[in-house]
């Protein structure tokens, strides 16, 4: 059995997220059933390095699965595409090592949120941007995140739903910038983040734009370990998985 590393991207809009569940359709599920045909309907496993919600995309996830087939390994990448759906796609296939795990040895994540400042409503844009047409205080935010760099407790910025008890994660650079007309990109690197924390940071950095929030409150937010105190939970449909980080 060969151990294959697998960089995929989909579209979340379709999907009732990463993981497969009893019902609903999932990017976890459709692998294994591209997998299924190649394998003559044998079971193969995929492995992720981490769940996405439904509505959440991915330019970067990354999935592990073992195979007895002996296949290139661009030629795995296009028997995949050719039966996946459009809209989920195979990046790249490496051979891994017996002992690599997509969730387990990876080290860092990134993921971006983006967001829209236009007044006026793009349909074309619906399922891939947070509508936000405010008026926003980029020194605030900027202000805001910087309280959120470091290695904290991150309760206040957690769903209440995580069964997670270890809510302590190393958030190492939080950095907004312009990333098209009347669009603005959230990039957040960590060793790793709890369920909705990454839309919750986004909530509350823009409620600190917009004047709702202090920035100076935000370590108090962080040592009350209360959801309440922190700010809205984001949309899924702005948030992106970008890049998962491997010590090689």
């Amino acid at each position: 059995m060969q151990r294959y590393k697998c960089i995929i991207a989909y579209d979340g809009t379709n999907f009732s997220g990463y993981q497969i569940q009893p019902e609903g359709r999932t990017v976890q599920g459709e692998l294994e059933k591209a997998l299924g045909k190649l394998h003559k309907q044998q079971a193969v496993k995929v492995t992720g390095s981490g769940r996405t919600d439904a509505g959440v995309h991915a330019k970067g996830q990354v999935i592990h699965f073992d195979s007895p087939l002996n296949i290139p390994e661009d030629r795995w990448v296009k028997a995949l595409n050719s039966m996946l759906p459009d809209d989920a796609g195979i990046l790249s296939v490496e051979k891994a090592s017996p002992d690599f795990h997509a969730r387990f040895s990876a080290v860092g994540k990134e993921y971006r949120y983006k967001i829209s400042l236009g007044r006026t409503k793009d349909p074309f844009n619906r399922n891939y941007v947070c509508p936000f047409p405010f008026a926003l205080d980029w020194k605030a935010m900027e202000e805001a995140a910087s309280h959120l760099i470091g290695t904290h407790d991150f309760t206040s910025f957690c769903s209440a739903k995580s069964e997670v008890e270890d809510k302590v994660r190393t958030i190492h650079s939080i950095k907004l910038f312009e990333s098209g007309e009347d669009e603005i990109t959230f990039q957040f690197i960590g060793n790793g983040f709890l369920y909705n924390m990454v839309r919750i940071l986004t909530g509350t950095i823009l409620e600190a734009g917009s004047g709702k929030i202090n920035p100076n409150d935000l370590p108090k937010i962080l040592n009350s370990k209360n959801r309440d105190m922190a700010g809205k939970t984001a949309p899924a449909k702005g948030l992106y998985l970008w890049k998962v980080f491997y010590d090689n």
